[in-house]
């Protein structure tokens, strides 16, 4: 199996690329996994596999990313800072590694208050931007984090990070963003994206710095099935600005699904041909998966570039 993972030589190719997000289920079948990803297989580059988001017990993200790879579809598997001590982490990545992960994705997690184990601890030995450090440093120094020489069979990982254009203080997301390119990540997948005019001004920050000459930068864009979930977002997801024409848009639909899923191809288009400095985009069809295709497809972004 090559180093290089797919989603890093379609990037790196220049190629408008498209990720996707598989959440693993609250029971040990894969069934429902292994569906999801024959279903996309053909339609994106890569697809997320969510480590117990919202801090909620799921199948591991290692696991679930096999049974994805063995579907024929390339996983980025996440690993949060809530769970793991440094000890844990440096295991869980050599293991995921020698099954064939070759991407992945590094949070900080939901904290576990708004999970099903709230009295459960939270570990945080290391916050997102040295775990992306250490894994760089795994890589590139072949030495694990704590210094200690790595003799043999370095992971050479494919680093991601996570950027929220829409949190407070505005100014200070571009400052998050460069320390995680500094500390090493290679692709940043966004938090969803609904009010184009201020990621327009994320970006132009970004690009002032030349930060989108120095890392992969995918949007993320979510399907919404009605007015309800938008304004739920709008109102209780905190970090996420929702226009109220949007909002507004979904309740006057006469089809809310399908004004949600042609509001996500808009998006999509919108974001491919005016906004400078992007250089794919991240699909987050939450319980929703079986649409992806059709938005990929619509997008003109169908079919994928084959790479050996």
């Amino acid at each position: 199996m090559s180093n290089l993972s797919k989603l890093q030589q379609v990037l790196d190719s220049g190629q408008f690329t498209v990720t996707a997000e598989i959440g693993p289920p609250k029971h040990s079948s894969a069934e429902g996994i292994r569906h999801h990803a024959e279903m996309m297989q053909d339609y994106v580059d890569a697809t997320n596999i969510t480590d117990n988001q919202t801090a909620i017990v799921r199948m591991s993200s290692i696991a679930a990313g096999v049974h994805v790879l063995n579907s024929g579809i390339e996983p980025i598997i996440q690993m949060t800072c809530r769970d793991r001590n440094r000890i844990a982490m440096q295991s869980d990545l050599l293991g995921a590694y020698s099954l064939g992960m070759r991407n992945v994705l590094c949070l900080s997690g939901d904290h576990q208050k708004f999970g099903n184990h709230p009295t459960a601890k939270n570990v945080y030995d290391v916050d997102s931007m040295q775990l992306i450090e250490n894994l760089r440093r795994m890589r590139d120094e072949k030495v694990f984090f704590c210094g200690e020489a790595i003799k043999e069979a370095e992971p050479q990982f494919f680093i991601g990070a996570v950027a929220n254009p829409f949190a407070d203080p505005f100014e200070f997301r571009v400052d998050r963003l460069e320390k995680k390119v500094n500390a090493g990540a290679q692709f940043i997948q966004t938090q969803c994206i609904f009010d184009m005019e201020r990621f327009e001004r994320f970006m132009e920050m970004v690009r002032e710095r030349g930060l989108d000459q120095r890392v992969h930068i995918l949007a993320g864009v979510t399907p919404m099935k009605s007015w309800r979930a938008a304004s739920y977002m709008q109102n209780n997801v905190s970090g996420m600005i929702v226009p109220d024409e949007l909002v507004e848009r979904l309740k006057n639909a006469e089809d809310p699904k399908r004004e949600g899923l042609d509001i996500c191809i808009e998006q999509i288009k919108y974001i491919k041909e005016k906004i400078k400095g992007v250089h794919g985009v991240h699909i987050m069809a939450i319980a929703w998966e079986e649409v992806v295709p059709e938005i990929v497809e619509k997008s003109g972004l169908y079919p994928r570039p084959k790479v050996d």
